[in-house]
C-alpha cells in the first residue's frame, strides 16, 4: 500500500499542473488584450479547455492498472494492494483538480505578481527557443525522425537478451536463514552436538552477530523435519564486505564441520520458496517415478550433471537413503490359528509401540489428552517386544507377538515423498552471482541429455516456474491494457490514426526504461514487468496533451493545419509536459537512491523503469509526435473537426 502511494505521489499533482498552467497562461494572454474578459470567465474557459485531456489521461492511467488485479499467487498478493492505493490516489487527485483547483486559481492567480509580468522566466524562454530550433529542423525531416526513433527502439530491444530473468528482485532482509541437514537417522543428542559446532563456525565469521537454532520439527508441525535437520537464524553486524562474500564464507566454514548439506536463504524468501515448490530453495528439479531405487539413481545422475553449472550453490539431492529399521512381519497363518486378524493385530501393535490419543479430560480450565502406549521398558528391544502378550486363549495360554510375527532388524527409506499421488525425489539448488533464468536454461539442457526410463519424468519447480507463469500472465494483461488505451482514445478522438499517434509514446517510453534497467539491475522480474505496464498509461498523458491542444487551436482559434500551428501548440504545451514529467520523476528519486535497502527491493526496479521511460518519452515525444502529426494527421484531423462541427450545429438547432 505504501509502495502504491510512493509511486503515485509524483503523479498526484499532474492534473493540477496542467490546469493551473493553462489558467495562468490564459490570464496573461487576457491581460495583454485591449478589452480583457472577466477573470472568472477566463479561468472557466481555460479549465474547460484542458478538462477533457485531464480526465482522459487519468482514465487511461487507471485503466492500465486494472488488469493487474488478475494476478494471483505471490505476485498478486504483492501488487494488488499497491494497485488499489495507486488507483484510489490518482482518482482522488482528478476530483481535486476539477473541483478545488479552479477555485484556488480564482482566489490566488488573478492578483498574483507573476500574471502581471510580461516576460517569461529565462529558463522557459531558453527551453522554448531550443525547442523552436529543434522543431523547425525536424518537422520537414519525417523519415529521419522516424528512422532515428525506430533505431533507438530496436537498439534498446536488442539489450533484452543480455538481461537476466528472476521471479522477484533479490531481497535484502538483513538476516539469514540457514538450513543444515546431517545424515538421516542421527540421534537427537548427536545432532544437537553437531548443531553447536555449526553455530560456532557461523559465529567465527566477523559479520555475524547472533544465532538461533531449531533442531528437528515436531511430527504434527506444518514443516515437520527429522532431528537431522537444523534451521539457524543469523543476525548480522554492519560490514563493508559484500553480502555475497559473507554468505560464501559462512557456507565454506559450515561445510568444514562435517558431511552435511547447507542451504542459505532469508526468512521471507525462504518461506516464499517453500510456498512455491515445497522446497526451501530457488530451483527444484523433481524426478517422478514408481521405484525408489531407480529414483535415487536418476537423482544422483542429475546431481552430478548439475555440479558443473556456474552460479549454482547449495546443490542437494533429497536425502532418500536406507536407514536401520525394526520390522515386524505378521505371519497370517499363525495369527489365524490363534483367531487373530492380521489387520487388527497390526493396528494394535501400532498403538502399542507408537501410541495414540484416545480421549481428553478437563482439569483446572485446561484440556489434557490421554495418550496410550506401552511403557519404555516393554519397547526397549526386539526381545521385549516379542514377549508382549497380544491375546489370552480360553485354555489360559497367552499368545505373544513372537508367536504370530517375525521381528528382525532391517533397512528402509528414511522418507517417501509423494506429489500428485506419485513418488518423487527432489534435487534443489540456489543461485549466486547469476540470474535465475539463464541458470535454469542451462539446467534444462543438462537434464535433456539424461535418458529417462519409461514411467519416469522430470519437472522443474520453484521460482523459475512461477516466473514463467507470471511473465506470460503479465504479457497478456499488458496486451489487454494497450487495447484498453486504444479503445478509450478512439472513443474520444473518433479516429484510429489520432489514437495511434498518442500511443507512439509507449514505444518511446520503452526505450528509456529498458536502457535504465540494463545499466542498473540488468535483470527482468515481475516488478519490472508490472512497471512496464504502468508506464504505458503514464507515458500516454503527454501525447494526449499535445494532440488535444493541436485540435483545440484549429477548432477554437482558427489555426490552419501547418508547421506554424504545430510549433505553436508544441511550445504552449512544453511547460506542462516538462513539469508533469519532472514531478513524477523527482518524486521517485528517493526510491532510486534506495537500491539494496530492506523493504525497497520491489519498488526500486519499478522506479527505475518509470523514470527511465519518462525521460525518453518526454524528450522524444516533443520531437516525434509533432512530426508524425504534421505528416500523417491531416486527413484524420479534418474528419474529427467536421464531426465536431456537425455535432455542434445539431446541438444549436436542437
Amino acid at each position: 500500500t505504501l509502495g502504491g502511494l510512493a509511486i503515485a505521489i509524483g503523479e498526484l499533482v499532474d492534473d493540477a499542473i496542467v490546469d493551473v498552467e493553462n489558467v495562468f497562461r490564459r490570464l496573461k494572454e487576457n491581460k495583454a488584450l485591449g478589452s480583457p474578459k472577466g477573470y472568472l470567465r477566463v479561468i472557466y474557459e481555460a479549465s474547460s479547455e484542458v478538462r477533457n485531456s485531464i480526465v482522459l489521461s487519468t482514465i487511461i492511467v487507471v485503466l492500465v492498472f486494472i488488469p493487474l488485479f488478475a494476478l494471483d499467487g505471490i505476485e498478486g498478493r504483492l501488487f494488488v494492494p499497491l494497485g488499489i492505493a495507486y488507483i484510489i490516489s490518482i482518482i482522488a487527485s482528478l476530483l481535486v483538480s476539477i473541483t478545488v483547483t479552479p477555485v484556488l486559481c480564482a482566489y490566488l492567480l488573478p492578483n498574483s505578481k507573476a500574471v502581471h509580468v510580461d516576460k517569461e522566466g529565462p529558463l522557459v524562454r531558453g527551453l522554448k527557443s531550443f525547442a523552436t530550433k529543434v522543431l523547425t529542423w525536424t518537422l520537414p525531416r519525417t523519415n529521419l525522425v522516424l528512422g532515428g526513433a525506430a533505431f533507438l527502439l530496436l537498439g534498446s530491444l536488442a539489450l533484452l537478451p543480455f538481461m537476466g530473468r528472476n521471479f522477484l528482485p533479490d531481497f535484502n532482509e538483513g538476516t539469514a536463514t540457514i538450513g543444515v541437514a546431517a545424515s538421516p537417522g542421527i540421534s537427537l543428542a548427536a545432532s544437537d552436538a553437531l548443531g553447536f559446532k555449526i553455530e560456532e563456525a557461523i559465529l567465527s565469521v566477523p559479520e555475524t552477530k547472533s544465532t538461533v537454532r531449531r533442531t528437528g520439527r515436531a511430527e504434527m508441525d506444518e514443516h515437520a523435519e527429522g532431528v537431522h535437520w537444523h534451521e539457524i537464524d543469523v543476525d548480522f553486524k554492519e560490514s563493508k564486505r559484500a553480502k555475497s562474500v559473507v554468505l560464501q564464507e559462512i557456507r565454506e566454514k559450515i561445510e568444514k564441520v562435517g558431511d552435511i548439506y547447507v542451504n542459505i536463504g532469508q526468512p521471507i524468501s525462504h518461506r516464499l520458496d517453500h510456498l512455491l515448490s515445497g522446497v526451501r530453495a530457488q530451483i527444484a528439479v523433481k524426478v517422478f517415478g514408481p521405484d525408489l531405487g531407480e529414483l535415487r539413481r536418476l537423482a544422483g545422475e542429475i546431481y552430478e550433471s548439475l555440479k558443473s553449472v556456474p552460479g549454482i550453490v547449495d546443490l542437494q539431492s533429497e536425502p532418500l537413503v536406507l536407514i536401520p529399521q525394526l520390522k515386524i512381519a505378521i505371519d497370517r497363518e499363525a495369527s489365524a490359528q490363534f483367531g487373530l486378524r492380521s489387520g487388527a493385530l497390526a493396528d494394535n501393535l501400532e498403538v502399542a509401540l507408537n501410541g495414540e490419543i484416545v480421549s481428553q479430560f478437563l482439569e483446572n480450565q485446561r484440556m489434557h489428552e490421554v495418550f496410550v502406549r506401552l511403557d519404555n521398558e516393554s519397547r526397549a528391544s526386539p526381545e521385549k517386544i516379542g514377549h508382549t502378550i497380544v491375546k489370552f486363549m480360553p485354555t489360559g495360554q497367552s499368545v505373544r507377538v513372537s508367536d504370530v510375527a517375525n521381528i528382525y532388524q532391517g533397512t528402509g527409506p528414511n522418507l517417501v515423498n509423494k506429489e500428485d499421488l506419485q513418488r518423487r525425489i527432489v534435487i534443489s539448488a540456489n543461485t549466486q552471482g547469476r540470474d535465475l533464468g539463464s541458470a535454469v536454461q542451462e539446467i534444462q539442457s543438462k537434464i535433456a541429455n539424461i535418458k529417462m526410463p519409461e514411467g519416469y519424468f522430470v519437472k522443474l519447480g520453484g521460482q523459475f516456474e512461477s516466473q514463467q507463469a507470471a511473465s506470460q500472465r503479465i504479457f497478456w494483461l499488458g496486451l489487454i491494457s494497450i487495447l484498453g488505451i486504444f479503445a478509450v482514445l478512439f472513443i474520444h478522438f473518433k479516429s484510429s490514426l489520432l489514437s495511434l499517434q498518442v500511443m507512439i509514446n509507449i514505444p518511446l517510453a520503452l526505450i528509456g526504461s529498458i536502457v535504465a534497467i540494463y545499466f542498473t539491475e540488468r535483470t527482468l522480474s515481475v516488478a519490472t514487468l508490472v512497471a512496464f505496464i504502468t508506464l504505458c498509461g503514464i507515458s500516454s498523458r503527454n501525447g494526449i496533451l499535445l494532440i488535444s491542444h493541436y485540435l483545440h487551436l484549429m477548432k477554437e482559434e482558427g489555426e490552419n493545419f501547418d508547421a506554424k500551428m504545430v510549433i505553436r501548440g508544441s511550445l504552449e504545451r512544453l511547460v506542462p509536459v516538462l513539469m508533469t514529467a519532472s514531478t513524477a520523476a523527482l518524486a521517485l528519486v528517493p526510491l532510486l537512491l534506495s537500491q539494496g535497502q530492506p523493504g525497497k527491493e520491489i519498488l526500486y526496479p519499478v522506479a527505475v523503469v518509470i523514470v527511465g521511460g519518462l525521460i525518453s518519452s518526454t524528450l522524444l515525444d516533443l520531437i516525434v509526435s509533432p512530426t508524425v502529426f504534421l505528416k500523417f494527421g491531416k486527413k484524420a484531423v479534418n474528419k474529427y473537426l467536421n464531426s465536431e462541427k456537425n455535432s455542434t450545429q445539431k446541438g444549436e438547432w436542437t
